[in-house]
């Protein structure tokens, strides 16, 4: 059995490679911010695999919603307890018909360094406890 053949160890792997390409993605938008009609890009998250007979027959979690205890409460909005995502336009499109903005670039690029750094490091403790489970330093 390979390292590669452990769930946990490829899914990093897999998660440490889309950290790297989207790195890519991130620079290219900040390279052409000044090229006409150019619009930013980003990478979709991968959809890891679930294995295993322990993750097979399990279903997401119900959404949770506020109970309302008393007609003075306000209602919740239901399943994101009131938190709900907003989709926002790019902040700024030049004359030219770019669309990057480069602090989003910039913001993006270092949250995405921060994550694999993350995962790198939880990659390099998970070959430590690995090393240690088998008796080697």
């Amino acid at each position: 059995m390979s390292i590669g053949d452990l769930g946990l160890m490829s899914a990093l792997k897999t998660r440490m490679q889309w950290h790297q390409a989207r790195q890519r993605v991130l620079a290219e938008n900040v390279a052409n911010a000044d090229t006409p009609s150019f619009k930013a890009k980003d990478l979709k998250q991968p959809e890891l695999p679930v294995t295993g007979d322990r993750f097979a027959g399990r279903a997401r979690a119900p959404a949770v919603s506020l109970a309302v205890t008393s007609t003075g409460h306000l209602a919740g909005r239901g399943g994101q307890g009131g938190f709900g995502s907003v989709d926002k336009p790019n902040f700024e499109v030049t004359p030219s018909g770019n669309a990057v903005d480069l602090e989003e670039q910039m913001t993006k690029s270092a949250e995405n360094q921060l994550d694999y750094q993350t995962v790198a490091t939880l990659y390099q403790q998970s070959l430590g406890l690995l090393r240690t489970a088998l008796g080697r330093k």
